[in-house]
């Protein structure tokens, strides 16, 4: 291993972090790094830890530390902290990577870090809900707040989703966007609809998408976890839900090109859009800063609260083949830029100039 090259990375088994943690280790091993791995929260099952076995230079530590934005109070946000800076000391790592600034909020790091916000309850609760921050995340922002002004360097997925965290915070982070890699079976196109994501999430929106289902005269299918794992849930009347779905199921239902929508309220990035797309999928998105930045002339966009909006749109993507496969084409196309590598390149290059301050 280059020196320098070692990285202690947070991560989750729980959500999207997983997937795109993963896929940074993969794109950084030809570039001569390891990757270490902390997992909190909830431990990986073993199909999990297969696919981290896969990935040369990648070594998971289930640390059973509280995940963030489970814990239960600042206290046990602030005990995992210090416990991942003796991890970064004892395993002789170079440079910390964490999926949650509040991670930083005491300081407690002897190495740079950079922080990746890939979402936080002030803005979720800024696109989502109105009036002043609950209790709960009132606490959980201040860390936030201490962890970004203690972070080496702030990235977020996107642009828009920069200028929020600019706005709410401060800071002026750096625009990095996600990448990910999706293999999809032959399979002939199928009149459907689908989407993905953490259903039960009220920012996903999907009681849009469940109103729109109604209107449409043809089968809408979601995939994704119905419950949190707080205990927070959405019942579907018109979706026929999936549940949660792996790899190569999710391949499977995107392999017949259905209509992707997504009606979300809050998306910092929105990695199940960028599957959809890579399957050469035709897209209807909520018409949001972040799509916007990322899929404007490969998408339609209907307003997030608008489900007749949503169902019209849909029809008019079914009802018309030769467009819904262009459509399915451009998106595509603008998928193909969005790749693990072009992240991994762009994050090492962080890391370079992370080493260079550190060497000063």
């Amino acid at each position: 291993m280059n020196s320098g090259r070692h990285l202690l990375l947070t991560g989750d088994a729980v959500g999207g972090v997983w997937q795109y943690s993963l896929e940074l280790a993969a794109a950084l091993a030809p570039l001569g790094y390891q990757v270490t791995m902390a997992i909190l929260g909830p431990a990986p099952d073993d199909a999990q830890r297969a696919s981290a076995a896969a990935i040369p230079g990648l070594h998971l530590v289930e640390t059973g530390l509280d995940l963030d934005w489970l814990a239960q109070d600042a206290a046990s946000v602030q005990a995992a902290e210090r416990h991942l800076a003796q991890l970064a000391a004892d395993i002789h790592a170079d440079i910390v990577q964490l999926h949650s600034p509040a991670l930083a909020s005491l300081g407690a790091f002897a190495i740079p870090v950079l922080s990746i916000l890939h979402s936080c309850v002030a803005s979720w609760w800024q696109a989502v809900r109105t009036g002043p921050l609950p209790d709960d995340f009132a606490w959980r922002t201040a860390l936030v707040s201490d962890g970004l002004r203690r972070s080496t360097l702030v990235v977020t997925p996107s642009a828009a989703f920069g200028e929020t965290v600019r706005a709410l915070y401060g800071v002026r982070p750096i625009t990095v966007h996600n990448g990910r890699t999706i293999s999809v079976p032959a399979a002939p196109m199928m009149d459907h609809v689908f989407t993905a994501g953490r259903l039960w999430d009220e920012g996903k929106n999907l009681r849009t998408l469940d109103e729109a289902a109604q209107h449409i005269g043809v089968p809408f299918k979601a995939a994704g976890p119905l419950r949190a794992p707080h205990g927070e849930a959405i019942g579907l009347r018109h979706i026929h839900a999936l549940g949660s779905l792996d790899g190569g199921a999710l391949a499977r239902q995107l392999a017949s090109r259905p209509v992707f929508a997504s009606a979300a309220l809050y998306e910092p990035f929105g990695l199940a859009v960028l599957e959809a797309a890579s399957a050469g999928c035709a897209l209807v998105l909520s018409d949001i800063p972040t799509f916007r930045e990322l899929w404007d002339g490969a998408a339609l966009f209907v307003d997030p609260r608008d489900a007749q909006g949503f169902a019209r749109a849909i029809e008019d993507r079914i009802a018309d083949l030769p467009d819904r496969i262009d459509a399915g084409r451009r998106a595509a196309v603008r998928a193909a830029t969005y790749t693990p590598a072009r992240t991994g390149a762009q994050m090492a290059s962080l890391y370079a100039r992370l080493a260079q301050r550190s060497a000063a």
